[in-house]
C-alpha cells in the first residue's frame, strides 16, 4: 500500500504534472537527476568507466550502485509519506535524485563528483522552482501596510501567511492556501501574505523566524482587530515551532474555518463582529478588546417585526 498510494497519486495528477516539466526549472532538474542513469548507460561513453562487477560490464550498475539507489529510494518514500502536494512529491524526487548522483559520481571518480556538485551548486543559485500564478483571493502586505490593513476594520478575521521565496515548505504550500482563499474568502474572513524574506522588520515584529531551521515558514495567523488570536505552527517557551502539518484538512479543523465563514459572511447584512471565542486564546497575551459599534446596539429584525 505504500507504494501504491503515491503512484496512483502520481497517475491520478500526470497532466499537471505534464505541464510542470515542460517548464525550464523542471526540464533542467530532470536532465540533471537522470545524469547518472544516462552516462552509465550510454554506448561508447559507459565502455570507459570502471565497473565492480563480476562479468566487467561498464554498461550496467554494478551491486554498490543498486544499493545506494535502493536506500535513497526508501528515503524519499519515506520523505513522500508527510507530502501533502504534487509539488512536494516531485520535489522530493528530484532532491534525493540530485543526492544520489553526487554520491554515485564520487565513487566513480571524484573528478566527475567535484564536476556535478558544482553543476549542482550553480543550478541552485541561479534557478528557483516557479511560483504559484493560479488564481486566489489573497492580499499581499509590505512592512508599511500590514498593521493599517489589519487594524482598519476590528470586525474582519484576517489569516496572514507569514512565508519566504526561497522556502520550499512555502512554495509547496501556496496553492493550498490559495485554494482556501477561493473557498472561505467573504466579506469578515480575508487572506493575505506577507513575504518575510523581503521584509526582515515584519519577522521580527511578529515573532517568525526566518532560519531555516526554525521551521516556522510558512506560518498562519488569525488576526482580528490587528491582534492576534492563534498560530501554527505553535511555538514554544523555548522559541522551538512545535511540528504541524500544512494540509487543507489540518487548516480547516484547527481554524475552524467552516463556523468562522459562516459567521462572517453576515457582516454584509448585520455589521456584526466574528466572537474570537471560536480560537483557543494565546498563551502569555490578553484577550482582544471587543470593540462596540452601533449595529450591535441595534436589536435584531426579527424582534422588531414582532
Amino acid at each position: 500500500m505504500a507504494l501504491l498510494t503515491p503512484l496512483f497519486a502520481f497517475l491520478y495528477h500526470l497532466p499537471q504534472v505534464y505541464k510542470w516539466l515542460l517548464k525550464p526549472y523542471y526540464i533542467a532538474s530532470l536532465f540533471m537527476s537522470i545524469a547518472f542513469l544516462a552516462i552509465r548507460k550510454t554506448p561508447g561513453i559507459c565502455d570507459h568507466l570502471s565497473t565492480q562487477r563480476e562479468d566487467g560490464n561498464p554498461c550496467d550498475f554494478d551491486w554498490r550502485e543498486v544499493e545506494i539507489l535502493m536506500f535513497l529510494s526508501a528515503i524519499v518514500m519515506m520523505k513522500n509519506r508527510r507530502a501533502i502536494t504534487v509539488e512536494q512529491h516531485v520535489g522530493n524526487i528530484i532532491l534525493f535524485s540530485k543526492v544520489a548522483n553526487v554520491i554515485l559520481f564520487f565513487r566513480l571518480d571524484i573528478r566527475m563528483g567535484l564536476l556535478y556538485l558544482t553543476l549542482c551548486l550553480v543550478f541552485l543559485m541561479t534557478c528557483k522552482p516557479p511560483l504559484y500564478m493560479g488564481p486566489e483571493y489573497i492580499k499581499y502586505f509590505s512592512d508599511k501596510t500590514i498593521d493599517d490593513e489589519l487594524e482598519k476594520d476590528g470586525r474582519v478575521t484576517w489569516i496572514v501567511e507569514f512565508f519566504a521565496n526561497w522556502s520550499p515548505e512555502c512554495q509547496s504550500f501556496a496553492s493550498v492556501y490559495a485554494d482556501l482563499s477561493l473557498k472561505y474568502n467573504c466579506a469578515g474572513l480575508k487572506f493575505g501574505k506577507v513575504d518575510i524574506g523581503r521584509y526582515g522588520e515584519v519577522s521580527k515584529r511578529y515573532k517568525v523566524s526566518t532560519s531555516p531551521l526554525s521551521k516556522q515558514l510558512p506560518s498562519l495567523v488569525i488576526f482580528q482587530g490587528g491582534k492576534e488570536i492563534m498560530r501554527r505552527p505553535q511555538v514554544d517557551k523555548k522559541g522551538r515551532a512545535v511540528s504541524w502539518s500544512f494540509t487543507e484538512e489540518n487548516i480547516i479543523r484547527e481554524f475552524n474555518l467552516n463556523e468562522l465563514y459562516q459567521k462572517s459572511k453576515k457582516l454584509n447584512k448585520k455589521g456584526e463582529k466574528a466572537n474570537p471565542s471560536t480560537f483557543a486564546p494565546v498563551p502569555e497575551e490578553e484577550e482582544p478588546e471587543q470593540p462596540t459599534t452601533d449595529a450591535q446596539n441595534e436589536e435584531p429584525e426579527s424582534k422588531k417585526d414582532k
